[in-house]
């Protein structure tokens, strides 16, 4: 455990990034970091808010054992599915977690204090089973600061309305490109007045919408390189934060609009941007970049715990570094154009990638699963 004079030292840079109206989350959860107080500890101590996870976490804190034991061998017993043994694991931690943050929940009146779990990626392209499973899930966990996160593929927007529709609140995630952030926007204000003309309070749903960072930069900082020429090679590690400052002024376009005064008026919340993905991969950059520089009031970046640390040890919070960028964003994607790399061929491709590796990643835990349930004599299904 760390000492209070070590947590105050650690704690003044993320309060400053939490005062400029940043939410910090988790990008990670486990057993063993529910269990060991650790998720407690970064709630009290680092001005963590909330916590999202998504099935490669999961993959990679269930196929590890770790703190599963119990659960497993109980689980074998009963001769549950492998499917039905992954949601009630999954569910059970995010149930914990849920507990843990119900506090903060309820200091922010539902703005933060939340938990998001996902769809299983398989559903990815069919809207009736999304709306299904975010139904189940949200009955499964059955705490209020959960938030069911639904991809934004094209079937995923309507289950996005439905969903939202009938009172839950969602986390949409595997967002890359500007055009289909408006999509999801536009997908949360109609399911917001769905659940107006049915009755319900729309001061209990809430919303954030996941646009993605650091793979916008790998894949065209890949490009870039093969074009090679000195403007190509300047414009590296500018693309993923372009994208993101105008998908900020793209938020700030659709909730300054006549249609979402009135949902406002009757009490509904905006749709918070969420920054994710925002571990640096390439070591040439500061690895607290996508924290640092995409700072903006209303906003929620989630973090995995080593951008958390380095964040909390030396990340430079300025101020609001979002909202004056948005000429240079546009310039910087214009030149990304111009050098021949397509901007709708990458975010496409970062969409189709994005969802095959959480469908990969939840086809590995059902695997591990499978193993650990037959290793206690249990024939897993």
């Amino acid at each position: 455990m760390i000492t209070v004079t070590e947590a105050a030292a650690t704690a003044v840079t993320l309060k400053r990034l939490s005062d400029e109206g940043v939410s910090i989350w988790l990008d990670d959860l486990s057993r063993k970091r529910i269990t060991s107080g650790n998720l407690a500890e970064l709630v009290a101590t680092k001005h963590v808010v909330g916590v999202t996870t998504n099935p490669s976490i999961f993959q990679a804190a269930i196929g590890s054992g770790a703190g599963y034991e119990e659960q497993l061998a109980e689980l074998a017993v009963r001769g549950v599915t492998v499917d039905e043994a992954v949601r009630m694991m999954t569910t059970a931690d995010v149930r914990a977690a849920a507990d843990i943050l119900r506090p903060v929940y309820d200091a922010t009146g539902g703005r933060d204090g939340r938990v998001s779990i996902e769809v299983d990626p398989r559903l990815a392209h069919h809207t009736t089973a999304t709306v299904a499973e975010a139904k189940q899930l949200a009955w499964l966990v059955d705490r209020p600061n959960v938030m069911i996160k639904i991809p934004a593929t094209e079937a995923g927007l309507p289950a996005i309305t439905e969903v939202v529709g009938l009172g839950i609140s969602v986390n949409v995630t595997l967002i890359f490109s500007l055009e289909r952030y408006r999509a999801v926007m536009d997908a949360y204000l109609a399911g917001l007045e769905k659940a107006q003309e049915a009755g319900v309070d729309l001061a209990g749903v809430h919303s954030v919408a996941s646009f993605f960072v650091s793979r916008v930069d790998s894949e065209i900082d890949k490009r870039l390189a093969k074009v090679g020429t000195d403007e190509a090679l300047a414009l590296k590690g500018r693309a993923a934060l372009a994208n993101a400052r105008l998908a900020y002024e793209a938020y700030e376009d659709v909730f300054g609009a006549a249609r979402w005064t009135a949902l406002a008026t009757a009490g509904a919340n905006k749709q918070r941007p969420l920054w994710a993905s925002t571990g640096v991969k390439d070591p040439a950059y500061k690895d607290t970049l996508y924290v640092d520089e995409l700072v903006a009031p209303g906003t929620v970046n989630t973090m995995p715990e080593a951008t958390l640390d380095a964040t909390a040890d030396h990340g430079d919070i300025h101020g609001d570094a979002v909202t004056g960028g948005y000429a240079q964003a546009r310039a910087d994607l214009a030149a990304v154009e111009r050098l021949g790399i397509s901007y709708d061929e990458v975010v496409k491709q970062l969409e189709d990638e994005g969802v095959a590796k959480f469908e990969a990643a939840w086809g590995d835990l059902l695997d591990a699963v499978k193993v650990s349930l037959n290793g206690k004599g249990v024939e897993g299904e």
